[in-house]
């Protein structure tokens, strides 16, 4: 855990919280501007991500999209509002707040690219097994977690999601390719048009490569503690917040997370539903999934009443 007293001792200081409880402390001095936040910048990073995650709700709201969608950025906004609460009181249970909403997130892009046959219903033994697959593990995660309170090990299961999810889409955008359905024996894959599947890659790909950056940020944050508080001292508030390696994380990977996040959502309604039925919009300046027959969700919902 970073020391940062020994570099700006009158700077650092006692929240009302009490004593940190959580396994991790970040680059950032502790209760600097106020008793109730023990990070300023690494807390109020997170409404970043609250936002993006917000539209992203709405917009797959608004056309009608199904519900696991909506669940997905609900997901990811609890994240936001978890690592909120975590930085703010450095509690261990606030840090659970936020970690293991990440795992469980993680967990449910997988279960939405595994459960990529036709249509969104919930009654298939496929889905249905993907599901109890899906409680399972989390519970497992959240219990071992608990008794188990090593940050590494969070870490390695949250990579290792991250890159089976990455490998998944992969496998998908390559089975759903024009000359490989043609030559497939099963009566699914559906193809994938060219420009579809290179628009989907690149949302993910972008995604990944924000989250990469990310990573690196925040590791060099760690590395070079000392010295970037330095800086900071010498450079005064508020213009040091930008030199807040955690906080950049969490606007990255929130930024990393949307964009993974489409190309999850349209690589799976092409394969669940028809790749003609759906086409990229942007509101905001940001990505997101709309029909190309508005209405056609309401005759779709006639006959689809679990999503």
């Amino acid at each position: 855990m970073l020391n940062l007293t020994t570099v700006a001792p009158l700077l650092q200081k006692t929240g009302v919280y009490g004593p940190v409880t959580a396994t991790l402390d970040w680059c950032e001095l502790n209760h600097q501007f106020s008793p109730y936040v023990a990070e300023m910048a690494n807390t109020f990073s997170n409404l970043f991500t609250v936002a993006l995650a917000l539209c992203g709700y709405l917009e797959a709201t608004r056309e009608g999209l199904p519900k696991r969608y909506g669940l997905g950025y609900a997901g990811v906004a609890l994240v936001g509002i978890g690592s909120f609460f975590f930085h703010a009181t450095l509690l261990f249970t606030a840090q659970l707040a936020d970690e293991l909403p990440m795992i469980y997130v993680g967990s449910m892009s997988l279960f939405l690219l595994f459960d990529n046959k036709p249509g969104f219903g919930l009654r298939s033994t496929r889905t249905k097994f993907l599901i109890a697959l899906l409680v399972l593990f989390n519970t497992l995660f959240t219990w071992s977690y608990i008794i188990n309170r090593n940050p590494i090990y969070h870490q390695l299961v949250f990579a290792a999601l991250v890159i089976s999810t990455a490998l998944r889409i992969t496998h998908i955008l390559q089975t759903h390719s024009t000359s490989s359905a043609s030559s497939s024996s099963s009566p699914n894959p559906k193809p994938i048009p060219a420009k579809t599947r290179t628009t989907i890659a690149n949302f993910f790909s972008t995604g990944a490569g924000l989250f990469a950056l990310g990573f690196f940020i925040w590791n060099m944050d760690n590395v070079f503690c000392h010295t970037l508080t330095r800086w900071k001292v010498s450079l005064g508030w508020p213009a040091a917040f930008l030199l807040e390696g955690h906080s950049w994380w969490h606007v990255l990977t929130g930024a990393g997370s949307y964009y993974m996040f489409i190309g999850i959502q349209y690589v799976t309604l092409c394969t669940k539903d028809d790749p003609k039925n759906y086409t990229v919009g942007y509101r905001y300046g940001l990505p997101h999934l709309r029909r190309t027959h508005p209405h056609a969700h309401a005759n779709a919902h006639a006959h689809i009443k679990v999503q």
